[in-house]
């Protein structure tokens, strides 16, 4: 079963454009927005497996320039 999640990216000041260009061209990412408050950029994201997950966030979007913290939520269905 696919996971999705919500990527919340807060990065280094002046970096928010190149950051949320970059997400975009990552396989899996499904939608990245420019955002103001405690975060800079929101991405929604989706993988075969939470591990899937795991190294889409570790592997692909923190190893971007200019991001200083991703916090990672799943959507959960209650």
């Amino acid at each position: 079963m696919a996971v999705s999640a919500y990527i919340l990216i807060q990065t280094e000041v002046g970096a928010t454009f190149g950051v949320t260009k970059a997400i975009r061209s990552i396989d899996g990412v499904d939608q990245a927005h420019d955002v103001t408050g405690p975060y800079d950029v929101i991405v929604q994201a989706t993988a075969k497996s939470i591990d899937e997950l795991g190294r889409l966030v570790v592997g692909k979007i923190q190893t971007i320039g200019g991001i200083t913290r991703t916090v990672t939520c799943p959507i959960v269905n209650l």
